[in-house]
């Protein structure tokens, strides 16, 4: 059973949420957190598995971000900020009653998972990281930068898948031509006779102002707020956004972090291949019944 659902943000806007699995399941929900320009429609082929797994369905929620997907679009665009995307997470999963929860988070969605555990940490229950750490690579930064907002808009979806393999292949050699137009059908819609983007153009404005000479702060505070909780990270094999280096520092500070390396991916792994479903599916069973001991 999938739904959509609609809350309506602090400051009006309505914010988009996918539903899977029934609200009175007696398992831990699963709340999906998608990457900085990407839609719920990333998860579903996760969330389809994870919810219809253990023998009974569980409850996964997945949201869109304002400005992404079917929530509605900021007039502002420098409300497309870490904090303000913070306040709306926490009021989507208040408003569905979705904590306790695992949180699965990828690229800017793992951001929001550590910043969450330094805000509400009662909320997490575990945490998958997908190819994001407190230390974010500027090369990576850089190559997302150039891209997002600024592709052109394609005539049909072969057009964009063409485009996306051009542009993503090499940190993704072994994706079939039908990958690359599943994706591209992931990143466009038909509106008025015309293929758009899933994502507010103007989500580029939010990155104009870095400074990619200089590396970002680093989140080791909100990462080691995470401490307590079973934490999983995932890191593509090609990834230019989560280093090796920074992997190591992440299990030196959490040595009974797991880690799953995605091999023929980059930023950032898909989490639709049956063994990193399986391992994730693992990992969620792992958190239940175990309550958080804040502070390690």
């Amino acid at each position: 059973m999938v739904t959509s659902t609609f809350i309506t943000s602090p400051d009006g806007l309505k914010l988009h949420a996918r539903c899977y699995g029934p609200r009175s399941s007696p398992d831990l929900p699963v709340v999906c957190l998608p990457g900085l320009a990407r839609t719920a429609e990333d998860f579903d082929v996760l969330a389809n598995a994870l919810v219809s797994n253990a023998g009974r369905p569980r409850r996964l929620i997945v949201l869109d971000y304002r400005g992404r997907g079917l929530s509605d679009y900021d007039c502002d665009p420098a409300n497309y900020s870490l904090q303000t995307e913070l306040a709306d997470v926490l009021t989507v999963v208040t408003a569905l009653a979705a904590t306790p929860a695992v949180f699965i988070g990828t690229s800017r969605g793992g951001l929001l998972i550590m910043l969450l555990a330094a805000l509400q940490p009662a909320m997490i229950a575990g945490a998958v990281l997908n190819d994001i750490g407190p230390v974010i690579e500027p090369a990576g930064l850089a190559r997302i930068k150039s891209y997002v907002g600024k592709l052109p808009q394609p005539a049909s979806y072969e057009e964009a898948a063409t485009t996306f393999r051009r542009l993503f292949s090499p940190q993704f050699p072994k994706l079939t031509a039908d990958d690359w137009l599943e994706a591209a059908r992931r990143a466009y819609r038909q509106e008025h006779g015309a293929l758009v983007p899933t994502y507010d153009m103007r989500l580029a404005q939010t990155m104009e102002g870095l400074d990619l000479a200089q590396p970002l702060p680093a989140l080791w505070k909100e990462f080691d707020a995470l401490a307590g909780v079973p934490l999983m990270v995932v890191r593509g094999e090609n990834s230019d956004i989560l280093s090796v280096e920074t992997v190591a520092a992440m299990r030196a500070r959490r040595p009974d972090m797991e880690t799953l390396i995605v091999p023929d991916q980059g930023h950032a792994p898909l989490l639709r291949e049956a063994d990193v479903i399986g391992a994730i599916i693992d990992f969620v069973k792992r958190c239940e019944g175990r309550p958080p001991s804040w502070g390690g």
